[in-house]
């Protein structure tokens, strides 16, 4: 049992949360959630012993393990990131083949499948595995200890472990932690994964933390009780229910498949039950109408996608009209971003053409895009390089709808966190007034309340769009129509998220019965060869990554504490010169450093991304 009794927290100067109570019982699960910045991860470091309280007590059991591995791993001596290898049965039945094409000297069969492997993902296969096991707490060190090394827990922490997985791993974790019999603590901005696994929602707002029981959806009813009370917040209520309500019958109108126009209505019945508990989100943005919507937008004809030699998508088809609402589904590997990359044209493709209607305007959200923001200058400045006959007010008040305010407009990017720079990146995205949106994976960093108003914003959107998200929540609420990418075609999906699931476990059990049926056989000590050679591939990539995030992260709070200290007036006391020259100095190394540090994160993602396609 984990006590808090009128806990309080302090950033500094700030109160993140104070009087706070709650019991976490054995065996709960427990999601965490509020804005970015509101004391989540402050209260895992005080579970932890990472961090003290400033007021009340937390007492929990002792001798206690807290820690992220599972109870149930089998006793073998398979090192663990080869144990989650082994999950991908498609993966290890065509390196068996490729070990015995390589005893047999048969060039032309190695050729094969080792372009059969590029295309399912299979030398990245080391890398995704190991971002898993660093999602569950694992360290790099631990990934090549045996399975039976590890002891078991009494309490798992999770702090956003879904953020950098595909839609197929999200399935895989949320299935793992459903059957996880432990005391499990869940920070995730994910609406859906939290619904399915929290039977406890621990929210902080407002200076204060509270539990409630039920999941997501249930704290949700009980928040929009709360607030639905509140007269001031009635107004901005209505207006977000219009919208929504604006969506629902645009959707009716158009849905032309039975099961997947249930499950969205079902979906949608909710949404005015979810605007309801959002009506005091800082978020208050939308997308405007486009200014001219020729059709078709973008139409590819007949198009092969991959890199150099290798083709992951073959002979694709695609038409992108006015009002087509697309997301892509597909296992990691298969081309999703790719295609989205063909789309917008930031990639050619091998074969065939891409033409697009002479009026298209493309707002292109990825990741590598957050890169592209000049991180000596601010908010404000950025938005004035699209429009310059924009008054300042003007763009002010545009960006607030973004939660940027007061200072906040005028302040250098460097120093904001990744899901503020996601947010200036959606802003002038919103800005340039588009009127087709590509969007790989826009919910990355971005916290609930965030979501929740893209959300509210892309289904009142008029243009047409095209979606690649692990955020299912989102996938329901703003597509109408879904595409596989899988094997190397372009298809449409018939069904939705549910089938997609029931799909992901039909294909795994397919690939199982495939390798149960074939007489090839491949000796321990051959496989584990291979699996060596693709892991010593791609595995300092993925080391660099991980340096660099710390990095970045160890800068960034030293320049947060030195700032600190600068903003003391003690320290320009005549007696504090020598101090303060200590500290003047020390800020401008770790300026450069964190400079240096973002640079070398932002390559190695770019490369991780490149390989992950």
């Amino acid at each position: 049992m984990l006590n808090f009794k009128n806990i309080a927290l302090r950033r500094g100067a700030r109160v993140l949360f104070a009087n706070s109570s709650f019991t976490i019982h054995k065996g709960q699960k427990v999601g965490f959630t509020g804005a970015n910045g509101a004391g989540k991860s402050s209260l895992f470091a005080l579970v932890k012993n990472e961090l003290q309280l400033d007021e009340g007590e937390f007492t929990m059991p002792p001798n206690l393990a807290i820690a992220h591995v599972s109870q149930e791993m089998p006793a073998t001596d398979r090192a663990a990131i080869d144990y989650i290898v082994d999950g991908d049965a498609e993966l290890r039945r065509l390196q068996q083949q490729l070990v015995i094409a390589e005893q047999k000297d048969d060039g032309l069969k190695q050729a094969e499948l080792h372009t059969a492997l590029e295309i399912i993902g299979g030398y990245t296969a080391q890398t995704r595995a190991a971002r898993l096991m660093n999602g569950l707490g694992f360290t790099a060190d631990q990934e090549q200890n045996a399975v039976s090394s590890f002891s078991g827990s009494d309490v798992l922490l999770l702090d956003e472990p879904t953020n950098h997985l595909d839609l197929d791993a999200v399935i895989w974790l949320q299935d793992w932690l459903c059957r996880y019999d432990g005391t499990l603590l869940l920070i995730s901005h994910d609406r859906d994964f939290l619904d399915t696994i929290a039977d406890h929602i621990v929210n902080i707002e407002q200076g204060r933390a509270e539990i409630y029981a039920g999941n997501y959806s249930a704290f949700e009813r009980m928040r929009a009780e709360k607030l639905a009370q509140q007269q001031s917040a009635f107004t901005k209520q209505q207006r977000e229910i219009a919208h929504i309500q604006s969506f629902v019958d645009r959707f009716k109108a158009q849905a032309t498949k039975a099961r997947q126009a249930q499950s969205r209505i079902k979906a949608l019945e909710r949404m005015e039950l979810i605007a309801m508990a959002h009506v005091d989100s800082p978020f208050d943005f939308s997308f405007p109408a486009p200014l001219k919507m020729p059709s078709p937008l973008l139409t590819l004809d007949k198009v092969d996608i991959g890199y150099g030699e290798t083709c992951v998508i073959k002979q694709a088809g695609l038409t992108i009209s006015a009002g087509d609402r697309i997301g892509l589904l597909g296992p990691n590997g298969a081309g999703k971003s790719s295609l989205i990359k063909v789309l917008a044209g930031d990639m050619q493709p091998l074969l065939g053409t891409r033409r697009e209607a002479q009026d298209l305007k493309i707002g292109y959200f990825a990741q590598h895009q957050l890169e592209q923001l000049r991180l000596d200058e601010s908010p404000l400045w950025h938005v004035q390089q699209l429009d310059k006959t924009a008054t300042e007010k003007d763009l002010r008040n545009f960006l607030g709808g973004f939660d940027f305010r007061g200072d906040k407009v005028s302040e250098a990017v460097r120093p904001f966190s990744g899901g503020e720079k996601a947010r200036l990146v959606l802003a002038l995205l919103v800005y340039q007034n588009p009127n087709l949106l590509l969007l790989d994976e826009p919910t990355n960093h971005l916290d609930l309340e965030m979501r929740h108003a893209l959300s509210v914003a892309l289904q009142d959107f008029q243009g047409a769009m095209v979606v690649v998200s692990h955020d299912r929540h989102l996938l329901r609420t703003v597509t109408d129509q879904l595409l596989l990418v899988s094997g190397g075609k372009v298809q449409p999906f018939d069904g939705d998220l549910d089938d997609y699931r029931a799909w992901l476990v039909e294909q795994k059990k397919t690939e199982e019965k495939t390798v149960e049926s074939g007489d090839t056989t491949v000796s321990r000590k051959d496989q584990r060869k291979l699996d060596a050679e693709n892991r010593r591939k791609y595995k300092p990539l993925y080391d660099a990554l991980k340096k660099a995030e710390d990095a970045v992260e160890k800068y960034h709070a030293e320049q947060k504490q030195l700032e600190q200290q600068l903003a003391d007036s003690a320290i320009y006391e005549d007696s504090e010169k020598a101090r303060l020259k200590q500290v003047l100095d020390r800020k401008i190394q770790v300026d450069k450093l964190l400079e240096d540090a973002e640079m070398a994160w932002m390559n190695a993602e770019e490369q991780v991304a490149a390989i992950l396609g």
